[in-house]
């Protein structure tokens, strides 16, 4: 069963498989790491962790919205938080559809 993040992270995916390089999550049996990301070109922008959108941004726009309350640096359990990865606050108000797009656009070059 999935929950309402996961909806909505799978509509988000099917809204974005149509830009140029992407790749959505596959529904193959195996997961590993990255299995249920949105990538450009093989390189993850995009992921639901633990209920969250997780996007990858230019280092001074993850500072600036870590600064503003609307997400926390990603730390993908190494204890270090990642300064381009941006775990978005599920209080917040910014739409993921742009967040995803923003991403995608620094990922994508």
């Amino acid at each position: 069963m999935t929950g309402p993040d996961e909806q909505r992270f799978a509509a988000l995916a099917r809204e974005l498989a149509t830009l140029d390089g992407v790749t959505t999550p596959s529904a193959e049996g195996r997961r590993r790491f990255g299995s249920d990301a949105l990538k450009s070109d093989g390189h993850i922008f995009a992921m639901l962790s633990a209920g969250r959108l997780v996007v990858k941004l230019p280092r001074t726009r993850v500072d600036e919205l870590v600064a503003s309350g609307d997400g926390e640096r990603f730390d993908a359990g190494r204890g270090r938080p990642m300064r381009e990865w941006l775990a978005l606050d599920p209080g917040s108000p910014l739409p993921w559809s742009r967040l995803a797009r923003e991403a995608y656009a620094f990922v994508h070059g």
